[in-house]
């Protein structure tokens, strides 16, 4: 049988670039928020976008060369843009590429020191450890939605407005707490299709332990909890925020009805494309909520 023949843009495939969204999101409506508090300063900003984009390949190339040492094969739960497991990457070149992926993340990262100070260290030193972590040992807990609700929600929502700011705000942690949520609905639907094989491979997902009834209204009412959490900026004077993002629910409900009618399988792999989308509706609107007070 001839071997398929290797991609040529077979590192582009294996950073997974529609992930990046998880990553860049957040940091995008932290920098809404100082825009709004005339706090901006598009170099912290920028580097926080370089940082969080770097650590997000990273995590991929991670995940990938991981499963590809336990044995996973890819043909089920992970998908064909798994590098190590079609034979288009070498473990031997993964780790390379993780090594020079995760540097470049730490330069960024040290760019921001004269913004952050040294604090920043331990904060990207934490980061590059819990992409190890997650992969190699806390997913298999039922510990993944609290790195996700952590690493893609406070961490990256509080260090972005501090670094432009000086400072934080109770805003910041509103932010921070829907963006988390809203991020995790994409871990909580991957988790949710693959509950069944998880359990055979002894992944101890909340979803495998607690079952799909509870994958499926974890999912909707995570959404449901991101949107009362920006919602609530209304008490600090975003007027906007109720009305805007409430323009996320219908697609966030739509999904998981989606959801809930396949119920298993790789056809659930179309709803991981419209959950992205939703994600990326919520940071837009997100967005607008918090500067429309400025331009209204």
């Amino acid at each position: 049988m001839n071997r398929p023949a290797v991609p040529r843009h077979r590192w582009l495939l294996a950073a997974r670039p529609k992930t990046l969204t998880a990553a860049l999101l957040p940091v995008m409506a932290a920098t809404a928020l100082a825009v709004r508090h005339d706090a901006f300063v598009w170099q912290p900003a920028l580097l926080c976008i370089l940082f969080a984009a770097l650590m997000q390949v990273a995590a991929n190339f991670i995940n990938d060369l991981f499963d590809y040492l336990r044995g996973t094969d890819g043909s089920d739960r992970l998908g064909p843009e798994r590098a190590c497991a079609q034979g288009w990457i070498t473990p031997r070149a993964m780790r390379r590429g993780i090594a020079v992926v995760l540097t470049a993340a730490c330069v960024a990262g040290l760019c921001l020191l004269p913004y952050g100070g040294w604090p920043l260290v331990g904060l990207g030193a934490a980061c590059v450890v819990f992409a190890f972590l997650y992969t190699t040992m806390l997913s298999y807990c039922g510990m993944g939605d609290l790195l996700v609700w952590l690493f893609f929600g406070i961490v990256p929502v509080a260090g972005t407005y501090y670094v432009q700011a000086g400072n934080l705000c109770p805003e910041v942690w509103l932010v921070a707490a829907g963006s988390g949520l809203v991020t995790d609905t994409l871990l909580v639907l991957n988790n949710y299709r693959d509950r069944h094989t998880d359990r055979r491979a002894h992944k101890r997902t909340l979803i495998a332990v607690l079952g799909g009834r509870f994958g499926s209204a974890f999912y909707l009412w995570q959404g449901i909890a991101g949107y009362l959490c920006i919602a609530a900026l209304a008490l600090r004077g975003v007027t906007w925020a109720p009305f805007a993002v409430a323009l996320y629910l219908p697609f966030h409900v739509s999904t998981w009805r989606t959801m809930v009618r396949i119920r298993r399988g790789r056809a659930l792999n179309s709803v991981l494309a419209l959950t992205s989308r939703n994600m990326v509706i919520f940071a837009l609107l997100t967005v607008v909520a918090l500067l429309a007070d400025l331009y209204i």
